[in-house]
């Protein structure tokens, strides 16, 4: 062997070598990497579930010395988070009563002592048996919104009332009321299944349709996407709500809406039928059948065949008071994917 070929020979022996600690190297980081994604994915699940488990704790034990239902105090809670994007995952409880209501409109200096907010009629109350009022402990927070609703009554009626006397709007207090609905009917606030609106057994397709232009009824913008599916491919229920509406609509043909927990609108377009038994008031979860994929709209009730068989999938925001639309798309492509 000339000396040449015995440098060559050692020079790719060396450089074998170097790859292979290169790629033991590569291998360890990606797995410690791998590890500790794994391990803080695990550890915020973890947390994210013990949040959920002290909500619920503070809810049951504001209900037994108040005797408002959990639900409703969950769902207060949950309406008053979903109204703002930048509450803390973390926070535990998202109500906040004004000021002027909780210490009274004349307690300027804000005391927290209980005889001084009653005297300037204000509704702070002491929760956690500490002698004072702070609207900054979830528990007195919780303890002063069941005795605002107290004052209407006990029972559902009175409770409604109790609701509409503090937020003044009507879609509030429904919404409210259909939360308060979910929570009770599954015993639980840690609902977050979600299912792709249809059935993927089935043959579909779809692009981002949202703000495309269209002309029926005047010009304006799509406000949803376009889920192209055959006649009759049935339609789910994306999340936990209670179905709102259901009707003839002149844009959307035959549709249903359904108000979830996050005070999210879901709207199903151009269905040729309900499933059988689907009704307004109904409680849902993901996955429950709502419809078929037709291509009903664009006309008087029955009209029909305008255009190709499709499920328009809309959603609306709702903060307590605007309403408006969002796109869809990114959600849809996590649903389809989960599945």
């Amino acid at each position: 062997m000339t000396r040449n070929a015995t440098l060559n020979k050692t020079h790719k022996r060396l450089n074998g070598g170097v790859m292979l600690r290169r790629f033991k190297y590569g291998s360890i980081m990606l797995f410690v990497f791998m590890s500790l994604f794994l391990f803080s994915s695990m550890t915020y699940a973890v947390e994210k579930e013990d949040r959920f488990e002290e909500r619920m704790a503070l809810y049951k034990k504001t209900e037994a010395v108040s005797l408002i239902p959990w639900y409703y105090l969950a769902d207060i809670d949950q309406f008053e988070r979903n109204k703002e994007s930048d509450v803390p995952e973390d926070q535990l409880i998202s109500i906040e009563i004004p000021d002027v209501q909780w210490f009274g409109a004349g307690n300027s200096i804000q005391s927290q002592n209980i005889d001084i907010i009653h005297l300037f009629d204000g509704y702070g109350e002491d929760g956690n048996g500490d002698g004072k009022a702070d609207p900054a402990d979830p528990e007195d927070t919780l303890y002063t919104m069941a005795n605002i609703l107290l004052e209407s009554g006990y029972n559902n009626d009175d409770i409604k009332r109790g609701l509409w006397r503090y937020y003044r709007r009507d879609l509030t207090v429904q919404t409210i009321k259909n939360t308060a609905k979910v929570f009770k009917n599954f015993g639980n606030i840690n609902l977050t299944d979600r299912d792709f609106p249809v059935d993927t057994d089935y043959n579909y397709t779809y692009h981002n349709t949202w703000g495309d232009s269209r002309g029926f009824g005047g010009l304006r913008i799509h406000e949803g996407t376009d889920i192209f599916a055959d006649y009759g491919t049935p339609v789910h229920a994306t999340t936990y709500g209670v179905v709102e509406l259901m009707g003839w609509n002149r844009y959307g043909g035959w549709r249903i809406g359904i108000r979830d927990i996050h005070n999210i609108y879901h709207y199903f377009a151009h269905l040729s039928q309900y499933e059988e038994g689907v009704k307004v008031g109904d409680v849902v979860k993901p996955g429950d059948i709502l419809g078929k994929v037709g291509s009903t709209g664009y006309g008087p009730p029955g009209t029909s065949g305008k255009f190709p068989p499709h499920l328009h999938y809309g959603m609306y925001k709702d903060n307590g008071q605007n309403e408006w639309s969002f796109d869809p798309y990114p959600y849809l492509r996590k649903w389809e994917s989960m599945q």
